[in-house]
């Protein structure tokens, strides 16, 4: 049965479809989603409920009203001094308390053992870009834009993307976005592999549904596997992720979804995967 994941605030959403699709919005469209310190709390509570959750086998973020998230509120940082102000707390501690939200936000769609989807219904700037590319994988609206955008407010960038930015296009390329911020048009972006596919507005809530309803019915125990396998593989060396490979496929060859797979597959059916 579908249920919603109380995150403590309006400003994100989170609710389990009956196909173990957790979907997580964040929701402050009248300013296209920009971040709050809630909105991002929210999503860590969010993300440590899922990441557990027995009925949760593929995990979606996206964005209500148009847009995926601007980032930082641009507008709150000029009221209240700038993104670094310190709000009562000292430098030290507010240095401690963004790793934190780095750690439990980006690095937990990162390292989440379950496939995360990002679905990208409008403009991905900033950090909130940073999230999108967090995720496993991306899909976004063909009208959509993405931009760094840090530079255009002084700032040097956060919740991950450089590190992500740069696994996708090389640190080359990543410089050049980063320091020269333009509009990137999702053509652009699919060509250069920082989305996966893009889709019209007639179809991109159906198709970035039915890829993460497929990624649900998948095995969860081999996904677990081929994503610690693909992240280690980023700063490994061969001889360790040939090693790792061999542990895990080891494993997973040992478990009831691989024994139902392999009778799917010779008696020309689909498998049904139940995570053991």
């Amino acid at each position: 049965m579908a249920r919603s994941i109380d995150t403590g605030t309006d400003t994100l959403t989170a609710e389990v479809d009956d196909h173990g699709v957790a979907v997580i919005t964040m929701n402050r469209p009248e300013r296209r989603n920009a971040m709050t310190d809630g909105m991002l709390d929210g999503l860590a509570i969010a993300l440590r409920d899922v990441e557990t959750a027995a009925d949760v086998r593929c995990v979606v973020l996206t964005g209500a009203g148009g847009a995926f998230c601007a980032g930082g509120d641009v507008k709150g940082f000029a009221e209240g001094g700038g993104a670094g102000s310190t709000a009562g707390t000292s430098w030290d501690e507010g240095v401690h308390q963004q790793r934190l939200s780095h750690r439990e936000t980006a690095g937990a769609l990162f390292s989440m053992p379950k496939p995360t989807l990002a679905a990208i219904g409008g403009a991905a700037a900033g950090a909130g870009l940073s999230l999108a590319l967090a995720c496993d994988m991306r899909i976004a609206l063909d009208s959509a834009v993405m931009t760094t955008a840090f530079a255009r407010v002084g700032l040097a960038g956060d919740y991950g993307g450089t590190w992500f930015l740069t696994q996708l296009v090389g640190p080359a390329k990543a410089k050049e976005m980063y320091f020269l911020p333009e509009r990137l048009d999702m053509a652009t972006a699919r060509d250069l592999g920082i989305v996966n596919w893009t889709a019209s507005a007639d179809t991109f809530e159906t198709e970035w549904q039915a890829t993460a309803t497929r990624l649900a019915s998948g095995p969860p125990i081999a996904y677990r596997y081929m994503k610690e396998n693909i992240n280690r593989a980023v700063t490994g060396d061969l001889a360790t992720t040939l090693e790792l490979e061999a542990t895990h496929h080891r494993h997973t060859g040992t478990t009831a979804d691989h024994l139902e797979a392999s009778k799917a597959f010779v008696e020309k059916r689909e498998p049904e995967f139940e995570g053991r």
